[in-house]
């Protein structure tokens, strides 16, 4: 791991355009509209395969395209039904036809014996509450490592005090599967800026379009998902939306546009202490021209990938004690 050092400014987004603003309870998402390098990368769901478990903390993938860079989900992870669920902690990069082994992959159902096998390959993206703790132990080979965090995130939900992360995954998946729908995916869409309680809480972009349209279900629903149920179910969050001001139809649809667009404005701004903060990067991968960095700030933290120094993939989450700061 090589560390760069402190840089300014690394996660230039000016060659990106920012969509209209979408909102469900807490939860605001402003789509991301940029390069789309199809062709180049193969997504999540289509590209990359769980190959086997050699015990307990070590998953193996495998990208079986005959062409396309397979750029692993930051904190993806796999659950299936009588087998010990786990959960990556960095992303990586797998090539056409290769397999990568992650030896410092975590188990997230405590008590659970048997190994994931190639049987289904649902995945999901760890609940935004758990990612700090995963992102400060990658490349620490130890099963059990995040057992205390996803205790602590089940006693927040009032679950049994386990550290079993299919308690909120799974059981509670027909609520968390809302916000796929309460969210609309658009064409071309190659990222999101995810905010709760009107504050910037991640930042995720894709290579193309395809690969981010197989990501979004679990960033939307399980990442940033489980942040907004909590919100909604157990701190009282209540919807209080001032009435619109005007007596007409017209003046209405106007006070309507004008919120909207000061509601967008708002968030966008949300975006600019991202270019002032200080980001530390360390090197963790490369293949051929794509580099993967750990970029760790202050309140932001997470990994990126740059192709010939361009940004091409980001997974930007906030850290623990800037989000409790929100809530």
């Amino acid at each position: 791991m090589d560390t760069l050092g402190l840089i300014h400014n690394p996660l230039t987004l000016s060659q990106y355009r920012f969509g209209t603003v979408q909102t469900s309870g807490p939860l605001s998402v402003i789509p991301i509209f940029g390069p789309d390098r199809q062709g180049e990368f193969v997504g999540p769901r289509s590209g990359l395969k769980l190959s086997q478990v050699k015990g307990y903390g070590n998953l193996e993938l495998n990208n079986p395209a005959a062409r396309g860079v397979a750029i692993v989900p930051l904190h993806m992870g796999y659950i299936q039904e009588n087998a010990q669920n786990h959960c990556l902690c960095r992303s990586g990069f797998i090539a056409a036809g290769q397999k990568v082994m992650f030896d410092d992959a975590c188990c997230v159902q405590q008590a659970q014996g048997g190994y994931l096998t190639e049987r289904e390959q649902w995945f999901f993206v760890l609940p935004l509450a758990l990612r700090e703790a995963a992102f400060q132990r990658r490349r620490i080979q130890n099963y059990s490592k995040l057992w205390p965090s996803i205790r602590e995130l089940c006693q927040q939900f009032h679950l049994e005090d386990r550290g079993h992360l299919e308690q909120i995954i799974s059981r509670k998946r027909a609520y968390l599967n809302q916000y796929q729908s309460r969210f609309e995916l658009l064409d071309g869409q190659i990222g999101a800026a995810f905010f709760l309680n009107h504050r910037l809480v991640g930042v995720e972009i894709a290579p193309t379009a395809d690969y981010f349209c197989e990501v979004w279900m679990g960033l939307v629903c399980f990442c940033y998902g489980t942040s907004a149920m909590y919100l909604e179910q157990r701190t009282g969050w209540e919807l209080t939306p001032k009435p619109l001001e005007g007596t007409s139809i017209i003046a209405l649809k106007e006070s309507l546009f004008e919120r909207r667009t000061l509601y967008r404005q708002q968030l966008l701004e949300e975006l600019q202490p991202l270019q002032k903060e200080e980001f530390r990067l360390m090197e963790e991968e490369r293949f051929l021209d794509l580099e993967l960095h750990s970029v760790d700030g202050k309140s932001f933290a997470g990994q990126v990938v740059v192709q010939q120094g361009e940004l091409t993939y980001l997974s930007l989450f906030g850290r623990q004690a800037y989000l409790n700061h929100l809530n």
